[in-house]
């Protein structure tokens, strides 16, 4: 090998590795977009994936996700329009729409989420402060068309079946909203919208996860339930005091029934008794008249004498049987 040949091969060596060193190749990936930059200057932005590629040691590049990215707020205290303080716990979706802009004026994904922070926080709380609570916590006036029967049981027929249920019939009318919460949502994600425009940042959604009540709203709407449920337990003790008159009311007019019966036959007997008595003593004393007056006047000594403390005289009709010789 001559020494000009020797030489080309030295300087193809030479800048294949010079070629390596500089890197000039890079591989932009699935789900990635990337913002290629000259001495601080956007000279490319990247959305394709595939192999680039770059000037070696001037150009720079910076990669950002192009998947639909997440932000979770904490929940928030929050009052309504009518001043009734809600837990609000909200979450969004947004993506790098603009990844020149987006490298621009945030530059990393953790300082997007900070300035979402600031505008989702304040736009939400802004939101809910201008609406009811009605306006928040529900999504049509379905509740105002609907109707809580009871399940009612141990009942002896229909009749009372139907009673019941009326009397227990839960029919609140509800106010009546205009928004709801979806349309509310639609009106964060327009409102933060205007503002996440400017980072280059598009918001896809704006959903509230979950509103709890404060303790003191908690308590209104706990002792609102329980009154309702006293109601119904009012009813059902109505309805049972009812039952309770209808059934005493029966009793005592079976007792009457029975005791008017009772006695009916009582008095018969009585009669048919006296009748066979009197003719007893009728047939004794026809056998022997004399003995049958000895005996009743002797039966009367017996039951009225021992109960007597005096006895002044004896001079009396009624002795004269003792002393009549």
């Amino acid at each position: 090998m001559s020494a000009k040949s020797l030489r080309k091969y030295i300087i193809l060596a030479v800048v294949v590795v010079v070629f390596l060193i500089a890197n000039p190749l890079w591989i932009l990936s699935e789900g990635e977009q990337a913002v290629v930059t000259r001495f601080g200057k956007i000279v490319d932005v990247q959305t394709q994936p595939g192999l680039k590629i770059k000037m070696p040691f001037v150009d720079s590049v910076t990669r950002y996700s192009s998947k639909i990215l997440s932000w979770d707020g904490d929940p928030q205290r929050i009052p309504t329009k009518e001043n009734q303080f809600i837990y609000v716990d909200p979450t969004s979706r947004w993506v790098i729409s603009d990844p020149a802009l987006f490298y621009e004026t945030v530059n990393t994904t953790s300082t997007a989420q900070l300035r979402l922070d600031d505008i989702l926080d304040s736009t939400i709380r802004t939101v809910i402060s201008e609406n009811s609570l009605n306006e928040a916590v529900r999504n049509s006036n379905r509740i105002n068309t609907m109707q809580v029967v009871e399940e009612v049981s141990s009942v002896e027929n229909m009749e009372d079946a139907e009673r019941l249920k009326s009397l227990t019939l839960s029919n609140v009318q509800q106010e009546t909203i205009y928004k709801g919460r979806e349309v509310l949502s639609k009106q964060m994600l327009e409102n933060a919208s205007s503002y996440t425009k400017q980072y280059g940042i598009t918001l896809v959604d704006i959903i509230i996860r979950q509103i709890r009540y404060s303790d003191d709203l908690t308590e209104s709407v706990y002792q609102r339930m329980i009154k309702e449920r006293n109601q119904i337990a009012e009813a059902y003790r109505s309805y049972g005091r009812g039952q309770k008159a209808e059934w005493e009311g029966k009793t005592k007019s079976e007792q009457q029934s029975i005791l008017s019966s009772a006695y009916a036959e009582s008095e018969r007997i009585k009669g048919i008794a006296d009748a066979q008595a009197t003719r007893i003593y009728a047939d004794a004393y026809n056998q022997d008249p004399e003995f049958f007056e000895l005996w009743r006047t002797l039966e009367s000594y017996r039951k009225t004498i021992p109960g007597m403390s005096k006895i002044l005289t004896t001079d009396l009709p009624y002795f004269n049987v003792m002393y009549n010789k």
